[in-house]
């Protein structure tokens, strides 16, 4: 499920690797495309979806402006799966604290801004924000497949839930699949849990690891490849190619 292409931190001997410098959005858009192509697409499409853990532990991510950083690379990624230009933006704590757009018209300082305004960080529950993305695709009337990046830096208080909604998504049971894939982007260490969903032994292959103990030094393409290294072959097998 998951195949091994983690970003782990600088040897305790090195010297702290510096920061990347950010790239303009039309980079962004540019990177993200080599890296869609290098995996294997071929002119698919998907809805692109946001989803940003707000538990107290992610304060300082949201402080240095890694958080606004990702959510600009994703609108990059996105630029080049869906064709309207901005990405729905969820944030989770212990339920959803908000949701809105981010647009290539609109999105400089726009996490930052929200983040300020909601005030109370709560705990880690998966389970409600995924489903309410999920929702959201649903009643979009979207009819291409989802991409969710998921965002945490911690394992989840609901790990029962977040095991019973992987399993629906792939239809399981009584439920009708949905065509969505999960790309987990982890912020630090303590998310051992997102490791053990590569043995649930799911009939569908529809969710991804990239592990980033340090985000603020993973550079684009790290990101990038770490996203569109599974979820590229799960899409291609899924769509045909439109011309």
């Amino acid at each position: 499920m998951f195949k091994k292409l983690f970003a782990g931190s600088p040897s305790a001997t090195a010297s702290p690797a510096p920061a990347p410098v950010r790239s303009t959005m039309e980079g962004l858009t540019q990177k993200a495309s080599h890296s869609l192509r290098k995996f294997g697409l071929a002119g698919q499409r998907a809805a692109v979806y946001l989803v940003l853990d707000r538990s107290g532990s992610m304060r300082p991510y949201y402080s240095d402006g890694t958080v606004q950083y990702l959510a600009e690379r994703i609108l990059g990624l996105a630029r080049n799966l869906d064709d309207d230009g901005s990405v729905p933006v969820t944030f989770f704590s212990t339920g959803i604290d908000a949701t809105f757009t981010v647009s290539v018209d609109d999105y400089a300082g726009r996490i930052e801004e929200a983040h300020n305004r909601l005030g109370h960080m709560g705990r880690t529950y998966y389970a409600t924000a995924i489903r309410a993305v999920l929702q959201q695709h649903q009643e979009s009337g979207a009819t291409v497949p989802a991409l969710i990046v998921f965002q945490t830096d911690g394992n989840p208080d609901d790990r029962s839930a977040v095991i019973a909604v992987l399993r629906e998504i792939v239809g399981e049971g009584e439920f009708e699949a949905i065509e969505a894939f999960i790309a987990f982007v982890a912020f630090g260490k303590k998310v051992d849990f997102l490791r053990t969903l590569d043995v649930l032994g799911l009939k569908d292959d529809h969710v991804s690891l990239f592990q980033a103990d340090e985000p603020e030094h993973i550079t684009d393409e790290e990101l990038y490849d770490g996203i569109t290294h599974e979820f590229v072959p799960w899409l291609v097998a899924r769509q045909p190619v439109r011309h």
